[in-house]
């Protein structure tokens, strides 16, 4: 599974931007597929995900301003970010893993096999 990630660039506190995943190699309704953030000198974050069956999971202090959808069409995911604050700059990441993982094994990095190559995302005061 190959994975581009888009859509990143400056924004300033209170704007919303719209990141994109485009897998190629797999449909996305056969794996599943996460968004993950890393800010400098930070771990590696997940912000949510979607399952293979369309279900989706991330932290409960995200989900009241990310939202992730898919494409099945395209065979994208989307992570919608509204109300961005500068805490938010970071690069972000979308992961897929194999549709045979538990849920609690996506909540960190290591339940998913292959990784974008990552878009900055860099929110102004």
């Amino acid at each position: 599974v190959q994975l581009q990630a888009s859509g990143g660039g400056m924004v300033q506190a209170g704007d919303s931007l719209r990141l994109s995943c485009a897998a190629s190699g797999r449909t996305i309704r056969t794996i599943n597929m996460g968004w993950f953030r890393q800010a400098p000198g930070k771990e590696r974050e997940l912000l949510g995900g979607i399952r293979w069956s369309g279900n989706t999971y991330g932290t409960d202090s995200v989900k009241r301003r990310f939202t992730i959808s898919r494409d099945n069409d395209k065979n994208t995911v989307d992570l919608q970010m509204n109300s961005l604050k500068p805490d938010d700059t970071a690069v972000y990441y979308c992961a897929a893993g194999s549709k045979s993982k538990i849920l609690s094994s996506l909540l960190s990095p290591g339940g998913y096999d292959f990784w974008g190559q990552g878009t900055l995302v860099t929110v102004s005061s």
